[in-house]
């Protein structure tokens, strides 16, 4: 294969900076036999369009701008544009030639956007793509025939390399006479040789099967280096290639991780089989721990679940080791179900008994027996979690945590829907749930306080009523008209009760905000009133507090230890509040453990946890 005859102009900036682009051109196998026989003329004296960067002939001649500063980059995306106008055939008369022409450019853009092939010039950038309304069509031919029925829209921007309206493709003009190392004589020999051995059709054809090879070898655990010998990965880095080429669900994240496998480094930090660092993009693997391909898989997955699952911000002021204890106990009976590889012979964390539960519950769980979960190891290793902390604790809020945060859900969510379209098989009921609630959006705390207490306090409705007359009634005697009323209710059981732990560090701006939340949704839902305690060391009886009360002139009494059992006590034994009231209990997390058979919800702020197990439902006040 020779290399392509180029006319140049050297001892410039742009001529290195073009050399470079061509370079990389070169490069790709899928345009590299297209650039090896096509002509790169770069002369004075050559039909280079003058606003613009580069025209192609159909004889495969590429007169590129000889005084164009550009970045290799974009120089790149010039000559690949130029070589896949001769691969994809688009040399073709057409009755209205403008017009295919332009569908000929568009379908090039979006191939090269798609592939992310080099970069591409200013007036090249932010185009509408194809499926947008200006170009519904995907293909040449489709193109082609919208802009003859339809008409070029007057605002669509050009997608020629000619900066003008008019095509970058022309007919190979009459071979011109200049000083350069390309005669006329051997183009045209060259030219024809081409036409007779292979067409620039097949010359891509070949391109594309060079580079579907390159790709299948490097997926089956091999490449060619650069002398031709195939290079063999390790068994870790063949488990990751395999997500990429053959697991939907997990194989874009599997992408844009690195993985490491030094022994020294893993010592270091402490990581007996794995670990992942969800903020770097890394997956660690021991190569100590000598795990097969098969094993490598399993344990990848298990990592790259924990990532995408966002794991490291759902631990929300819980103890991070037994959250993620927690969290391997879900994953790894998932992964079991789906036979994903093999699960490991140094053992993992694994219970039937804990199928179809989420994360939070079982954590709620574990708690309860601290002494035992924290002598359980994660991959990592005892009282070690295999989710690496991120660089500080607010990492996550910040700009480059937030991006980070939105692409690992978003990749998941894609996953899947690749997963179902691939008929990649079932998934577990728990973790396609996660999924599609992670691609959601949250409900806000007060949305959710408001909904529980729904449930206690339907809407009062209004009925129709004969006992007292309409107001219309006088104009027509003879017809009698119903009244609409409200429904009548004992407006002494619509009520609920209050405990407000004073003792804690509960900041004193969440406090009113949940107060004002409770208030607003009492005079929406006509609860005239609500019995308030206030709890630290002793029980503080409030009474019965009209909403505006509970909302403006609540004062926190208290500041001891915090026991919340006695005003639950006093709630339930009271005489006259109501035995089916629904108590609200509104704490910081800092409290020893209550009990209580009647229907409760509790309040915490975001990032506190309970040291027991709820049995009522729990709202994390956020700001």
């Amino acid at each position: 294969m020779s290399r392509s005859k180029r006319t140049t102009m050297p001892g410039s900036s742009a001529f290195e900076r073009f050399e470079h682009g061509w370079s990389l051109v070169q490069r790709e196998p899928l345009l590299g036999p297209l650039i090896a026989r096509a002509q790169v003329i770069r002369s004075l004296e050559s039909p280079y369009p003058r606003e613009g960067w580069a025209r192609v002939t159909n004889r495969g001649q590429i007169y590129v701008h000889p005084k164009r500063l550009g970045e290799p980059q974009e120089w790149m995306y010039v000559l690949a544009h130029c070589v896949l106008h001769l691969g994809f055939g688009h040399f073709q008369r057409r009755l209205q030639q403008r017009e295919w022409d332009l569908a000929c450019d568009c379908v090039v853009w979006q191939f090269l956007s798609t592939l992310k092939l080099g970069f591409p010039p200013e007036s090249l950038r932010g185009l509408p793509k194809i499926g947008d309304p200006e170009l519904p069509a995907r293909t040449e031919e489709a193109l082609f025939r919208h802009f003859c029925a339809n008409g070029i829209p007057r605002d669509l921007p050009p997608y020629s390399l000619t900066g003008t309206p008019f095509s970058d493709m022309i007919e190979s003009p009459p071979l011109f006479q200049s000083g350069s190392s390309l005669t006329p004589p051997v183009a045209a020999r060259s030219t024809r040789a081409i036409k007779r051995q292979e067409s620039w059709v097949d010359i891509f054809g070949r391109g594309l099967a060079q580079a579907v090879a390159e790709v299948v070898e490097r997926a089956g655990g091999t490449k060619r280096g650069s002398d031709g010998n195939r290079e063999n990965f390790t068994r870790a880095e063949r488990a990751r290639r395999w997500f990429v080429s053959s697991y939907p669900l997990l194989g874009a994240l599997a992408a844009e991780f690195e993985l490491l496998e030094d022994p020294v480094l893993c010592g270091r930090m402490q990581i007996s089989v794995a670990a992942v660092s969800d903020h770097g993009k890394e997956i660690y693997i021991n190569p100590g721990a000598g795990l097969s391909e098969d094993e490598c898989r399993f344990v990848i997955a298990h990592e790259l679940l924990h990532v995408s699952l966002r794991h490291s911000t759902r631990c929300q002021g819980r103890d991070p080791y037994l959250w993620n204890v927690a969290c391997d106990y879900v994953i790894n009976e998932w992964l079991t179900e789906m036979r994903i590889g093999s699960t490991p012979r140094v053992g993992l964390l694994f219970d039937a008994e804990l199928k179809g539960l989420s994360a939070e519950a079982i954590y709620d769980r574990i708690v309860t027996d601290l002494r035992r979960f924290r002598r359980l190891g994660t991959f990592r290793g005892i009282g070690l979690g295999d989710i690496l902390d991120a660089p500080s604790a607010g990492w996550w809020n910040s700009p480059e945590g937030t991006d980070l945060d939105s692409f690992y859900r978003s990749c998941l969510a894609q996953g899947l829907t690749y997963h179902y379209e691939q008929g990649r098989g079932l998934l577990p009921a728990g973790l396609v749930e996660e999924i599609r609630a992670l691609s959601q959006p949250p409900i806000p705390w007060d949305v959710e306080l408001a909904r529980w207490l729904d449930d206690h306090f339907p809407p009062i409705e209004q009925v129709r009523t004969y006992a007292r007359p309409s107001r219309r009634q006088s104009s027509t005697p003879d017809i009698p008209r119903p009244k609409y009323v409200r429904e009548l209710t004992d407006e002494e059981t619509r009520t609920f009760g209050v405990v407000l732990d004073t003792s804690g560090s509960m900041s004193r701006i969440l406090l009113a905000e949940s107060l004002g939340a409770i208030a607003s949704y009492c005079e929406s839902r006509d609860v005239r009133q609500a019995r308030v305690i206030f709890c630290d060391a002793v029980a503080y009886d409030a009474g019965y507090m009209q909403p505006d009360e509970i909302a403006g002139r609540v004062k926190v009494l208290g500041r001891g230890g915090t026991i919340l059992q006695p005003g639950i006590d006093l709630l339930e034994l009271a005489p006259n509040f109501p035995k089916d009231g629904p108590i609200l209990i509104i704490t910081d997390g800092r409290c020893d453990h209550f009990r209580t058979a009647r229907e409760h919800a509790i309040l915490l702020p975001e990032g506190r946890s309970l040291p027991f197990s709820p049995r009522g439902k729990v709202f994390r006040i956020s700001r």
